[in-house]
């Protein structure tokens, strides 16, 4: 289990598609915005890294738009044609 410290949270990465991995990139898009979410999906489209947020359905910020079990769908509808991604799920401090 491989395991990065982001601001004041601790994620694991969960998929690595074609190596979008980039902790440096990722530090310099995150805000304190993504702190509620229970995942993170980037991507990376054009040369640039997208960050989005998603939650499982106990988390009070759920709404059916960030639901982690659409995930999938919504890197297919989304994301550029086969575009590299990440997925970090966060670990409770």
């Amino acid at each position: 289990m491989k395991t990065y410290k982001i601001e004041n949270n601790t994620y694991e990465l969960i998929k690595d598609y074609k190596n979008a991995f980039d902790l440096e990139a990722i530090k310099e898009r995150y805000t304190e915005y993504f702190e509620d979410y229970d995942y993170i999906l980037g991507d990376w489209s054009y040369g640039k890294l997208r960050l989005k947020g998603f939650c499982n359905k106990e988390n009070s910020k759920f709404k059916e738009i960030n639901n982690i079990e659409n995930i999938d769908q919504y890197i297919k509808n989304n994301g550029a044609y086969d575009c590299k991604y990440f997925i970090l799920k966060k670990i409770d401090n």
